[in-house]
């Protein structure tokens, strides 16, 4: 019994030991955050740009040809004169259809 009294303390001890392990803290790293400050004035306009110089005026086209003259077509035959007993004879007009 005096060993076993001695062994249950020593086997606590080494029991309650594992059991109780420090944990490291490390501390939080410190990180500057920027604060934006207040806006500052509005800047000057621009000047305006200059204008562009103007364009050249084309050429004038060349005149075109003048076309050929058209061929003189065949020239009928004189008319005969009447030999005097030639009748004339005029159909007369159609009736205006009806509406």
């Amino acid at each position: 019994m005096k060993y076993s009294i001695v062994f249950s303390a020593v086997t606590m001890a080494l029991v309650l030991s594992a059991c109780d392990r420090p944990t490291v803290v490390t501390p939080a790293a410190v990180v500057a955050v920027p604060v934006p400050g207040p806006a500052g004035a509005t800047g000057a306009t621009g000047s305006t740009g200059s204008t562009g110089s103007p364009g050249y005026t084309g050429d004038t086209g060349a005149t075109g040809s003048t076309g050929a003259t058209g061929s003189t077509g065949n020239k009928g035959e004189p008319g005969k004169s009447g030999d005097g007993t030639t009748v004339i004879v005029t159909p007369p007009a159609a009736p205006a259809p009806a509406n």
